[in-house]
């Protein structure tokens, strides 16, 4: 082997230079957390400019973001020195397809100065659709529209060939018809029409494919697994006929099932191309041994994958540390504490941990915790738990039963949820208020009394109604039971039922609910106090958007953000049943497939040292009910952990089971935890609720306020309420899960 190919080749491992050097044809390399697939990448494809004389612009490189675009592009100028890729296409699908569009313009609708329309000019546009064909977007939400258009687009179906089920999908087919038919005037495309025009451009037009299948001799495709249906085409057609295709990817770390990429298009790759030389990266440069063989445990139970048996040469390592704590409040206090006392232990920076989470309200105990502990800390990807649209009403809910006078607080939730207030309404209130020296609440006082005001009847009874609402929960504000409080304010707000109605997705609605409730659940613990002490303690909190004045930060993030980041010390929190593996995939066999490969990523973020803690009772609806830790657990092997050992984990898991399932209270040993003494004192024994004491049975006819009528599917205990699955009779709402506290359906029968 010449000595610039033994250069090229330095360094790398027998599985990496085997996937380099690979000859022409298909090639599949599998990749494990932490193997350095970059690194392949970027040496293949200077091995193939400088050892097999390849043109760079023969070569296209697909990545799936522009931050990994440019890094690529970096490593391979940084291997052959300046200028040697010229001509090499490295890219994101969506930049790659839309540079391509505008060279084939001729051969599309949209001339070659189409503009890209983001989500908000998308939103604008299913609006100007919806009021043209006068449907109703409070009816149909715009948000799920596009959804249901995207779904479509990426499986390559246009509007002629769309054919949704029922009158929902007869809406969103004359949609769709008339959105795509905006975008083509426009001279506009979308995201999704950027990878499905060009698909569908090389697969019915041969003389464009056959220009491009020649044009590039050699395709490189990274994170595979997160490809959708349309990308899947794409990479077919452009790298036939030579079928020089290189894909790098790992059917462990598929977790975006939510965007629609499909982990089945590993599996497919090898059935479409039999003749495929697989390439297994196994030696992980980023973990221990025990990180590994952790991580390990927990994906070898997922079917449907290439086993791994990853390997480092960082032999042995910290044991897997599992925490029980009594709360989500004793589970923050602990993850700060093991922050200091690795600080102090092994001299670490605050950004050497991270601490993650499957669900964005579990930040909230954590971010308390860190502010109370003044420990800087940044959160990734999301939005402060006290900065988040629900939050933010309810709080100003409560701050204006503390203060009538609040004015920012008024204008807020005047009309949220919508009570018929409009903004005229508002103004000539405030103008009114403002002319005669009067505070909100002597304004208020002033209508209810009867005083002339320049609002019209309809107008001021809706003040006076809000008037009476703001006295009533003055009265209940008076016993402190703030809890109690937020739940009258909900009840009679309607506010469930209009976070329902402007959130738009399912999943952004039960998110949301989610959030509600983790706030509900902070007011009962806070139950005793001073609503105005309260509301004090929270502006100290909400008002302190990171404590990090610079990147030297503990960070906070949840598991879908973490993929492609690495940590010393990596915290999960959260590890019982509902949460990770979460509800949503119970009965979902994928579902729980997915849960567990997120599982996986986020051991696999560790390069030092895991935590993984779960709270023996946690806060959900409002109350605090027992926690069943994680089945996931489970999977790890009992000799790699420390803490919790495997057999009290399943002792402590069966009497869970029983304290929900049963009233007689088993004799079973309390759990002890081996790995210190507990922050807090013993947990109170609370009567449980009987599993099978439901309210709502398969098949009842139930009604609900804003859906209708419908039959309930299934109903199952969630923590101290029920989650009640409903099919609809009503046109367009379909399916819906929905709290039994919050929904109240009437039933029928």
């Amino acid at each position: 082997m010449a000595a610039v190919t033994l250069d090229l080749l330095a360094g790398l491992n027998e599985g990496q230079k085997a996937a380099v050097t690979a000859p022409d044809g298909p090639v599949l390399v599998l990749a494990g957390p932490g193997s350095g697939k970059t690194r392949v990448l970027t040496h293949r494809i200077a091995y193939l400019i400088r050892e097999r004389n390849v043109h760079p612009s023969a070569i296209m490189s697909v990545t799936f973001t522009n931050k990994a675009a440019g890094e690529m592009k970096a490593r391979v100028e940084n291997i052959l020195g300046e200028n040697k890729h010229k001509g090499l296409q490295v890219g994101t699908f969506h930049s790659i397809c839309a540079r391509l569009l505008r060279r084939e313009a001729e051969n599309t609708p949209q001339r070659a100065d189409f503009l890209i329309y983001d989500t908000d000019d998308q939103m604008s546009l299913i609006n100007q659709t919806l009021t043209e064909l006068n449907i109703d977007g409070k009816k149909y939400k715009p948000r799920s529209l596009l959804n249901a258009i995207s779904g479509a687009k990426n499986e390559l179906i246009g509007p002629r060939e769309y054919r949704g089920e029922g009158y929902l999908g007869e809406i969103t087919s004359r949609v769709y018809t008339r959105y795509q038919e905006l975008l083509i005037s426009n001279n506009a495309r979308d995201f999704d029409d950027l990878l499905m025009d060009l698909a569908i451009l090389l697969r019915d037009n041969p003389e464009v494919r056959d220009k491009y299948q020649r044009y590039y001799e050699y395709l490189l495709v990274d994170e595979f697994q997160d490809t959708n249906a349309a990308q899947y085409v794409l990479v077919t057609q452009l790298a036939a006929p030579q079928n020089n295709v290189f894909v790098v990817g790992d059917e462990d770390q598929a977790i975006y099932a939510f965007r629609g990429a499909d982990y089945r298009n590993v599996m497919q790759f090898r059935k479409d191309y039999p003749q495929a030389k697989v390439i297994l990266l196994e030696q992980n440069y980023r973990s221990t041994q025990i990180i590994l063989d952790a991580a390990r445990g927990v994906i070898d139970q997922n079917t449907h994958r290439t086993p791994k048996a990853l390997f480092t040469d960082k032999r042995g390592g910290s044991p897997i540390n599992i925490f029980e704590a009594y709360s989500d409040q004793e589970e923050a206090e602990y993850v700060v504490t093991m922050v200091k006392d690795q600080r102090k232990r092994q001299g670490m920076e605050y950004r050497d941990f991270a601490v993650m989470y499957r669900t964005n309200a579990q930040s909230r105990s954590l971010e308390e915790a860190f502010i109370k502990e003044g420990m800087p800390y940044k959160l990734v990807g999301g939005v402060g738990f006290y900065k988040r649209r629900e939050i933010r009403d309810l709080l100003a809910y409560l701050r204006l039963v503390n203060n009538v006078d609040d004015s920012v607080s008024f204008n807020r939730i005047i009309n949220v949820p919508k009570r018929g207030i409009g903004k005229k309404s508002v103004e000539d209130f405030q103008a009114w208020a403002a002319k005669l020296h009067f505070t909100f609440a002597q304004a208020l006082e002033a209508l209810s009394n009867g005083e002339v005001s320049p609002l019209g009847n309809s107008a001021a009874k809706k003040f006076i109604d809000f008037y009476a609402l703001l006295k009533v929960w003055q009265e209940i504000a008076q016993t402190n039971d703030l809890g109690a409080l937020l739940d009258e304010v909900i009840a009679r707000t309607g506010y469930t039922l209009h976070l329902h109605e402007t959130s738009d997705t399912t999943d952004e609605a039960l998110e949301r609910d989610e959030n509600v409730r983790e706030f509900r659940g902070l007011l009962n613990e806070k139950k005793g106090i001073p609503l105005s002490e309260f509301l004090e303690e929270i502006a100290l909190v909400a008002d302190v958007d990171s404590l990090a004045a610079d990147n030297n930060a503990v960070t906070l993030l949840t598991l879908h953000a973490a993929k492609g980041l690495e940590y010393p010390y990596v915290f999960l929190t959260g590890l019982e049943e509902g949460i990770l593996p979460h509800m949503r995939s119970f009965d979902e066999p994928d579902g729980m497939a997915e849960e567990r490969r997120l599982f996986y990523v986020g051991i696999t973020r560790a390069m030092q040292r895991v935590y993984l803690t779960y709270a023996f009772r946690r806060m959900t609806y409002g109350e605090s009910s027992p926690g069943i830790p994680s089945r996931f657990l489970r999977d790890i092997p009992a000799g790699l952990t420390e803490g919790m050992s495997a057999r009290l984990m399943k002792d402590h898991d069966k009497r869970g089971y029983i304290e929900e399932t049963t009233w007689d209270k088993p004799a079973l040993p309390a759990p002890v935890d081996t790995s210190r003494s507990r922050l807090s004192p013993p947990p109170t024994p609370k009567a449980p609720v009987a599993k099978d004491n439901l309210k709502y049975r398969t098949g009842q006819n139930v009604h609900h306020a804003k859906f209708g009528d419908g039959v309930v599917a299934e109903s199952k205990r969630m923590g101290s309420d029920e989650e009640v699955t409903v099919v609809f009779k009503t046109a367009g709402i379909g399916i819906k899960r929905l709290a039994a506290s919050f929904a109240n359906l009437k039933i029928l029968d």
